[in-house]
C-alpha cells in the first residue's frame, strides 16, 4: 500500500532539491527523512532521486511521482475546503473579478445570491495572474474577467461564457445636443475615452476607426472600466464602452447613448477549475443565460 505520509515527505524534498533543507522544512533529522525516501522509493520500485554534487535531481520516475502527488494533494485539499462547508447555516462562494471588470456587471452576476440568508458572498479584486492563483489554490471559487486564460491540454481552467454586451458611444446630453449624427462624424468631431491601448476592446475600437477612415482625438484612456465611467460623467468625451458599465447614468439621464458601434462587443467570462466537489452557489450563478 502506498504511504501518502512518505509521499508528502517525498514531495517536500522535490520542491526543497536537497535532504538537508526538506529535513529543516519538515522538522526531522536528515537520516530519518532519508529512511522514509528510501522505503517509498521499495514501495515504488524505482529510485526517484539521484544525487548531482550536493543536491538532487528527480528521476523520470520521480517527476511521474511528484505529477500524481501533486493531483492527490489537491484532491485531498478540494475535499477538506468543500466538507469544511457541510452542515453550516451560511454557505460562502468566494468570487475574485478583475479589478478592471464593470462593478454593474458584477452585481448582475451576484444576483441570485444577494440578500439571501444562507449565503455569504465574499468579493476579491486583482490582476488575472493573482486571481487565477487564488482560484489553484481553492481560496476562491469563480474568477470574472474579460480575459480568457491561456489554456492547454493540461489545462484545469473551465472558461464560462457568460453575457457579450454591445459596445456604443456615450456621453453627455450637452456634448451630444440631442440630435442624431453619424458615427464617423461622431469619431472625427468629438474627443473620445477610451479603453487602454492593450485590452481587447481597444484594438477592437482601433481596427473599427480605421474601417471608417477615422483618426480619433484621444481625450482620455483607462484600464478600468470604473475610471472611463467618472471620465465620461466629467465629460472628457465621447467614451467607447458597453452601456452596462453606466445602465444608471443611462436610466437616469446623465448620459445618453449616441450611437452603436456595430460589431464591436465586450465578453464577460467566468472561470472556475475543473474540481470533484465544486462550490454548489456556483451552479447557481452560472445557470444565468448568456446575453
Amino acid at each position: 500500500m502506498l504511504n501518502l505520509h512518505h509521499l508528502r515527505l517525498f514531495r517536500a524534498i522535490a520542491l526543497e532539491g536537497t535532504l538537508t533543507a526538506a529535513a529543516r522544512r519538515l522538522n526531522l533529522s536528515q537520516s530519518a527523512l532519508s529512511v522514509q525516501l528510501r522505503a517509498l522509493e521499495a514501495t515504488l520500485g524505482h529510485d526517484l532521486f539521484e544525487r548531482r554534487g550536493r543536491g538532487l535531481v528527480m528521476t523520470e520516475a520521480g517527476r511521474i511521482a511528484l505529477d500524481h502527488a501533486e493531483a492527490i494533494f489537491r484532491a485531498s485539499e478540494d475535499l477538506t475546503a468543500t466538507l469544511r462547508e457541510v452542515g453550516r447555516a451560511r454557505r460562502a462562494l468566494r468570487v475574485g473579478a478583475l479589478a478592471t471588470l464593470s462593478r454593474n456587471f458584477q452585481m448582475q452576476f451576484l444576483a441570485p445570491l444577494i440578500g439571501r440568508g444562507d449565503v455569504e458572498v465574499v468579493l476579491r479584486s486583482g490582476s488575472q495572474a493573482e486571481l487565477l492563483r487564488g482560484l489553484e489554490s481553492l481560496a476562491l471559487d469563480v474568477v470574472l474577467t474579460n480575459l480568457a486564460p491561456a489554456r492547454d491540454s493540461a489545462s484545469r481552467w473551465l472558461v464560462h461564457r457568460l453575457a457579450e454586451q454591445p459596445v456604443s458611444l456615450i456621453g453627455t446630453p450637452r456634448r451630444l445636443g440631442g440630435r442624431e449624427t453619424p458615427v464617423a462624424e461622431l469619431l472625427s468631431s468629438q474627443p473620445l475615452v477610451l479603453p487602454a491601448g492593450d485590452t481587447a476592446l481597444r484594438a477592437s475600437f482601433d481596427a473599427f476607426a480605421a474601417r471608417l477612415g477615422v483618426t480619433p482625438v484621444v481625450a482620455a484612456e483607462a484600464d478600468d472600466m470604473a475610471m472611463l465611467r467618472l471620465l465620461t460623467r466629467a465629460d472628457a468625451g465621447l467614451a467607447v464602452i458597453p452601456p452596462i458599465v453606466v445602465g444608471d447614468e443611462l436610466d437616469s439621464g446623465i448620459l445618453v447613448e449616441a450611437a452603436k458601434l456595430e460589431g464591436l462587443h465586450e465578453t464577460f467570462l467566468a472561470v472556475t477549475l475543473a474540481r470533484r466537489f465544486p462550490n454548489p452557489l456556483l451552479a447557481e450563478v452560472l445557470r444565468q443565460k448568456p446575453s
